[in-house]
């Protein structure tokens, strides 16, 4: 596997946008199913040997679990019973026939679930159900992003290891399929506006330092990663950052550390970098927010 191979936007960006719908079609029926955790653990999707899976579902007196297969290139349903579907993931599945298909197979394994049929927090409006507008698949660079998944999860599973206070698994949110890690100082958020969302309100319910990687968007052109303080200390854009492509930008009104993924690849050591920039936008957002020092381990 190359280290960090090329991801550019501008040449899968249909594919994208055509994998997130799927992903948060499966993510949604995870929503349903799933016992409630703190931080909406319950519902993220974790990466896997052959693609990205769900992990186990309870469900009756067993389980079922959903894997993406990015070798196979297909979907595939297991249950504890033995019971197993899979259809092909291809060219010119749309959303809608992604959708149709999974809740078939769904149905002939006695597995019912209700989902909002309706992108979360997305550009594409349309139903699941109704949306032929995005059907691309691209497997060689759905399985390039799976390959730079991997890597990135690797690295965060390092980082994470490193601190000894509440720390999230490395696990990919489907609303906006980002990979994402984040720690927590144990001392409680700020009290949102009542206007907030009850996804903030769990989500940012405790002090956190969260860094994550997505591939880029109508926004931002490209793959990069990510880190933010929540909330956010005063003078925060103010630190060093390394290595030294990355920078500060204001995230809707507070700053968050960015590194483009190819000023990563331009690093003599990429996988180092990686450590260097959330060590650095940690170190950062903790001295200024005065988390415990203790939290760490020493070099």
């Amino acid at each position: 596997m190359k280290q960090f191979p090329e991801l550019p936007l501008e040449e899968w960006e249909d594919s994208k946008i055509t994998l997130h719908l799927w992903l948060q079609i499966v993510g949604k029926v995870k929503l349903d199913m799933m016992p409630r955790r703190n931080h909406w653990w319950n519902i993220t999707i974790r990466l896997s040997p052959k693609g990205l899976t769900t992990g186990p579902i309870p469900y009756h007196s067993g389980c079922f679990q959903v894997d993406f297969n990015f070798i196979k290139h297909q979907l595939e349903i297991s249950t504890s019973t033995g019971e197993e579907r899979s259809f092909a993931l291809e060219d010119g599945l749309s959303v809608a026939g992604f959708h149709k298909q999974f809740f078939e197979a769904l149905k002939a394994l006695d597995i019912e679930a209700n989902i909002i049929p309706v992108p979360y927090d997305h550009p594409c409006k349309e139903k699941f159900h109704e949306c032929e507008t995005h059907s691309s698949y691209q497997t060689d660079y759905v399985a390039r992003f799976w390959q730079v998944l991997l890597q990135v999860d690797s690295v965060f599973k390092e980082f994470a290891g490193r601190y000894i206070g509440k720390v999230s698994p490395s696990q990919i949110y489907w609303h906006h399929m980002d990979l994402a890690v984040t720690r927590f100082s144990g001392n409680e958020g700020l009290v949102l506006p009542e206007t907030s969302t009850i996804a903030d309100k769990e989500a940012y319910s405790h002090e956190v330092i969260s860094a994550g990687f997505w591939a880029g968007d109508e926004t931002v052109r490209g793959a990069a990663f990510y880190c933010y303080t929540y909330p956010s200390p005063e003078g925060l854009d103010q630190e060093p950052l390394q290595p030294a492509g990355a920078n500060w930008v204001d995230s809707n009104g507070s700053p968050m550390a960015v590194l483009m993924y190819d000023d990563l690849r331009k690093e003599a050591d990429p996988r180092q970098a990686l450590l260097d920039f959330l060590q650095s936008s940690y170190d950062a957002g903790a001295k200024l927010a005065k988390w415990p020092e203790a939290l760490t381990f020493a070099d």
